[in-house]
């Protein structure tokens, strides 16, 4: 990430040759996780155990969910990995470590995390530290915490915290803060798929036990209700199943905000 918006050309792609993209992937990860090893223990091993493990971030790269430049919003940004992760993309882009694959590199983004947990947002500021990449974390409530103008905002395994009512009023606020054809990239668990639901479920207790948070209760809704939802509040929406090679019910739902239609000639203002 960069500190000034005008450093990188925003029509950056990948070049015509580039490494394979498993070894680009090793070098990102290992790269995005280095700034966490003075952090302690738990803070680097936890980044190479989830950048490593979790489908989510990979793919968003490859399917070109983060367009350069972009103005990204995480909610739920844990120890700000997603930040870490597109610190570590401007520093490979330039050197050509791209493969020529995949979309456009997301060069140049500002990113704003948004944590409820003191720890997590230690963690995070105390690695944005060490990148000095000018990543910009808050502790709040995804509920009362404003938001700021912005391109993506993505949320991870954060909503089903928040009762049904709160669900929908978070929505309509990233709604509202992103621009035309903003896009929202939320993953949700099905609570269609009994089994793989409460398998996600207690995996996710057991790791905010771990992470040292009491577990809250939680609110899910199946995936045709998450779609409904969003839909209603004038997203088009695209599920990409999160699951397969695991027990659970996890689906990353693309959610692209309509463009503001044309003004019609002759019409009031």
């Amino acid at each position: 990430m960069t500190t000034s918006p005008g450093t990188l050309d925003p029509s950056t792609r990948a070049p015509s040759t580039g490494p394979a993209p498993d070894r680009a992937w090793h070098d990102l990860h290992a790269q995005a996780c280095e700034p966490y090893r003075e952090g302690g223990r738990f803070a680097y091993h936890f980044a190479r155990g989830k950048l490593g493990r979790d489908p989510v971030f990979r793919g968003l790269l490859e399917r070109g969910d983060l367009p350069p430049r972009a103005r990204i919003v995480d909610i739920g940004c844990g120890q700000g990995l997603i930040a870490s992760l597109c610190w570590a993309i401007d520093a490979a882009v330039p050197r050509g470590e791209w493969p020529a694959s995949w979309p456009p590199a997301p060069v140049g983004c500002t990113y704003t995390g948004i944590e409820l947990m003191p720890r997590d947002v230690a963690r995070a500021q105390g690695a944005a530290a060490r990148r000095a990449d000018g990543s910009t974390f808050v502790c709040g409530d995804m509920r009362t915490t404003p938001l700021p103008a912005c391109d993506v905002v993505v949320i991870l395994d954060v909503m089903h915290y928040v009762d049904h009512a709160a669900q929908e009023a978070v929505l309509a606020k990233v709604r509202d803060a992103l621009q035309p054809r903003g896009r929202l990239l939320i993953r949700i668990g099905d609570q269609s798929s009994a089994r793989g639901f409460a398998a996600s479920q207690w995996v996710d207790r057991v790791v905010t036990m771990i992470r040292g948070h009491r577990v809250p209760p939680t609110f899910g809704r199946p995936l045709a209700g998450w779609i409904a939802l969003l839909e209603r509040l004038g997203f088009t929406v695209a599920p990409v199943p999160m699951s397969r090679g695991t027990p659970f019910a996890n689906v990353l739902l693309e959610a692209q905000l309509a463009p503001v239609p044309d003004a019609v000639p002759g019409a009031r203002p």
